[in-house]
């Protein structure tokens, strides 16, 4: 008998069906998404509705008022909330949503907006220990998130396992989803819609990325803080316009994605119960793939701004998700659903459109001539160039935590050269593995949610009852603060970088 030696095919193939079903169990019924939903139901009670009782003031505070004059922070909230959004307004709401509806069916899009709502409170949470946590690194920036809060809130060993777990996630997650996937989409539809080689993509891009990430989180404040309402403002118009094209069939298209969230058409088969489950499981996963509520990405941005209490920031942070799923994927998802493209079969080929090409056919029937598919790729480079900026000052604060700040500049120009191997790069095993790093990072930062949680709402609580309507100027938050146990600390550690922690009733 010969034996013949396995082929790299053949290993390539067996490494995709290991991490397939890593994901498959990470993402299913029995272990993330009951965790996101269940945390995030849990935390809208305890915090009263937050995400809807206090939707208009933070957007106030974030949108209109903007900045807060004296408070301690290296960007303002506004530009804390653009360098968020511009992490997770990325391919996830354009590629995401599609795969999602492509595997799930429609109804995968309604699981995606419950994760979105309930996400705003935990997107509220977790922002909100980034703030009540930070501290001031030896650069002199602010420096925050599930890698310091975790370690610093919770005492002890576990403290500690479940902050290192976190950042190493985080630094792996980082060259995936907000690097190599980001890329790699970019070039693809630029060579396709405007044939332009993904080598000279990749090149552009590189020194594009390199030259916004030299300056630090100033400068990728100020590149979001424009960058990001204009994308998602062109986006979001060329929708609209296409709904209103449709409208006769856009309720048609919204009861059908409700109807298929709890009795299931998957768009791939199967019988009824495997379908709702499918509908579930893509919907919960590529609504945190596009929102990363609960992910712990955000709260590194958060932690950053310059604010006068950690709950007005959380407030800040929450509207993201709002504006990233209950707008952003919306758009996509009911454009898709409108105009048919989600089970579009392929002339050429026989087959149903894949979902790299969903979101454009969608548009192109709702817009003139070439404007649809031009619009879709145009967005989608904005999108992704967006995220490239964003997930670098995230890797890089937790490699600063690992490594010291020493390594934080090697970090910046690798990571910038691994965007070019991202453009150039078959990448199928590269999103299943973002998929399970993604996991990894929100799991230890939801447990942290969770065993902090009374922190959490005595502070909320305490703030919100001095000022319900969330106006207040640091002075004023200052005055009804002062006295409070730890309130001094609190401030003086903010300021000077203090690991000092114990703010209104302790842990």
């Amino acid at each position: 008998m010969i034996y013949l030696a396995e082929t790299p095919l053949t290993i390539s193939a067996r490494i995709n069906a290991l991490l397939d079903a890593i994901s498959s169990f990470i993402w299913g019924p029995y272990f993330l998404i009951p965790l996101l939903l269940g945390i995030g139901f849990y935390m809208t009670i305890r915090l009263g509705g937050l995400q809807f009782i206090r939707l208009w003031a933070a957007f106030r505070l974030g949108l209109i008022k903007r900045h807060e004059p004296g408070a301690s922070g290296d960007i303002s909230e506004y530009q804390a909330l653009t360098t968020a959004l511009s992490a997770t307004v990325g391919t996830g709401n354009i590629v995401g949503v599609a795969t999602a509806i492509s595997i799930g069916g429609p109804g995968a899009l309604f699981w995606m907006w419950m994760t979105g709502l309930v996400g705003m409170v935990t997107k509220y949470s977790e922002s909100f220990l980034a703030v009540r946590f930070r501290g001031t690194d030896e650069a002199g920036e602010k420096s925050g998130g599930p890698q310091y809060y975790l370690e610093r809130g919770i005492k002890g060993t576990l403290g500690k396992v479940l902050g290192l777990s976190f950042s190493v996630f985080a630094v792996i997650a980082c060259f995936g989803i907000g690097n190599m996937t980001q890329g790699n989409a970019i070039a693809e539809n630029v060579h396709r819609s405007w044939h332009i080689s993904p080598t000279t993509t990749g090149v552009i891009l590189t020194v594009l990325t390199l030259m916004v990430l030299v300056g630090g989180i100033k400068s990728i404040g100020k590149v979001t803080s424009l960058l990001v309402p204009f994308m998602i403002i062109l986006y979001v118009i060329g929708g609209l316009y296409i709904l209103a094209v449709n409208y006769a069939t856009l309720w048609d298209a919204i009861r059908l994605i409700f109807h298929d969230a709890f009795t299931g058409s998957s768009a791939v088969g199967g019988f009824a119960g495997s379908a709702v489950i499918m509908a579930i499981q893509y919907g919960v996963a590529r609504g945190l793939f596009s929102n990363e509520s609960g992910l712990g990405s955000a709260p590194i941005a958060a932690a950053a701004a310059a604010t006068a209490h950690p709950v007005r920031q959380g407030l800040v942070s929450m509207t993201q998700t709002f504006i990233d799923t209950l707008v952003v994927v919306s758009i996509t998802g009911l454009v898709i659903v409108t105009t048919g493209s989600w089970h579009e079969v392929d002339p050429m080929t026989g087959a149903r459109v894949s979902p790299g090409l969903m979101t454009s056919a969608g548009f192109a029937h709702g817009l003139p001539g070439e404007w649809g598919h031009h619009l879709v790729t145009l967005s989608l480079v904005l999108f992704a160039f967006s995220t490239l900026l964003a997930w670098p000052y995230y890797g890089e604060r937790n490699v600063e935590r690992l490594f010291g700040v020493k390594w934080v500049m090697p970090f910046r120009i690798v990571f910038s050269l691994i965007v070019f191997v991202g453009c150039v790069s078959e990448l199928k095993i590269v999103w299943t593995f973002s998929d399970i790093a993604n996991g990894l990072m929100a799991l230890p930062n939801l447990i942290g949610i969770v065993l902090l949680s009374g922190l959490i709402v005595r502070e909320t609580r305490f703030y919100l009852k001095h000022d319900p309507k969330v106006i207040a100027s640091k002075q004023e938050v200052d005055a009804f603060m002062e006295g409070q146990p730890g309130w001094d600390d609190w401030k003086q550690g903010d300021e000077v970088g203090s690991s000092r922690r114990g703010m209104v009733g302790g842990n």
